[in-house]
């Protein structure tokens, strides 16, 4: 912990606190509501860019500012922890009967490190300003990380809609704590993506409709992860071997060769088992062996049927005839999700193009 000197004024000494703890990143932002970003978010939802997440639509409310969730709050300690991969994460690209994972559910599940810590900051600025009151939040709260994190000058929302540091890059979890202190907030980051645009020209699915802009319907992302149906047909080749998530917007971006991997925080670094594992292997799970090779992964929450839906997708698109007998054994799942994306993998491999 950190020995905060009398030298340091609030927000001095909880970003050195925060990088204590193991966050590569610390700002600050008023919590009133910002009608821009705000007008932003509505539009967004009304053009249905969100897809089947109805949870954004349902909690507008609360996600159009930090007050609408907590009316005391004054300020917003935004948090950025790096998990900067250390190898390339499109390296698997052509490896057809390999898997890829994105890169932030490879290790432990990031929801259960980032709050611990966000935890443990809140407890030792309660324990230094006695009469403030706070609340922590990573992800499954409706808070508007990104954004807030762009108000409080940590980085900025990239072309691809995600945060982007100077320092490190695209590769940041977000977590977030609104107070009832009254922190001087930072200036907004500016934006430095410049005339770049190859996180747009990258996407497989073309799921950028204009810069600064996703439309989740069409990210690999949202698809092999949140969407709950089959996949329509459109989609499946160029989904590759990508089974959970995808990084190639991330993985382009320029200012990546600033992010360096994320060596003090263990729990980040790639499990072996999931680096590159092969497909012939993963789908041949049953719900026990799901959960067992998934404890303690984000993976874990997309269920086994989800899961094995994406490895057939990736089966069909790897050209590799040996995955047949697998593919077979799955035609008849009770899922009929599953079933569907065998019967698909089946003929693309019986008839590859």
């Amino acid at each position: 912990m950190v020995n905060t000197a009398v030298s340091l004024n609030l927000e001095q000494a909880i970003e050195a606190q925060a990088r204590a703890l193991g966050f590569a990143a610390c700002g600050f932002a008023a919590a009133a509501e910002d009608p821009v970003r705000a007008e932003r978010l509505e539009r967004w939802l009304g053009e249905g860019h969100h897809g089947s997440m109805e949870w954004m639509e349902t909690r507008l409310q609360h996600r159009r500012s930090p007050k609408g969730l907590w009316p005391q709050a004054r300020s917003v300690i935004a948090l950025g922890m790096s998990y900067a991969p250390s190898h390339d994460p499109m390296a698997l690209e052509a490896c057809r009967e390999r898997a890829r994972i994105s890169v932030y559910a490879q290790g432990r599940d990031y929801h259960d490190v980032v709050k611990k810590r966000l935890k443990a900051l809140a407890r030792w600025l309660v324990a230094r300003e006695p009469e403030c009151e706070v609340k922590v939040f990573v992800d499954t709260a409706p808070v508007m990380e990104k954004p807030l994190g762009e108000a409080a000058g940590i980085g900025w929302q990239g072309k691809h809609t995600n945060l982007v540091s100077r320092t490190h890059g695209s590769w940041l979890f977000l977590g977030a704590i609104y107070t009832t202190l009254e922190l001087g907030p930072a200036e907004p980051h500016r934006d430095a993506c410049g005339s770049c645009r190859a996180c747009l020209d990258v996407c497989p699915t073309d799921a950028f409709p204009r810069a600064y802009q996703i439309d989740a319907r069409r990210c690999i992302s949202y698809l092999t992860i949140e969407h709950k149906g089959p996949i329509a047909e459109k989609f499946r080749a160029a989904l590759g071997n990508r089974i959970y998530g995808c990084d190639d917007c991330l993985a382009v971006c320029p200012w990546n060769k600033f992010a360096h991997e994320a060596q003090a925080m263990q729990a980040f670094l790639p499990r072996a088992e999931l680096a590159a594992p092969r497909l012939a292997d993963l789908l041949t799970l049953d719900d026990t062996g799901f959960r067992a090779l998934f404890s303690g992964s984000p993976i874990k929450r997309i269920g086994r049927d989800r899961f094995v839906r994406n490895c057939l997708y990736a089966a069909g698109n790897s050209g590799d005839g040996g995955l047949i007998p697998q593919v077979e054994a799955l035609l008849d799942d009770p899922d009929p999700v599953v079933a569907d994306a065998a019967r698909w993998a089946k003929a693309r491999l019986a008839n590859p193009s």
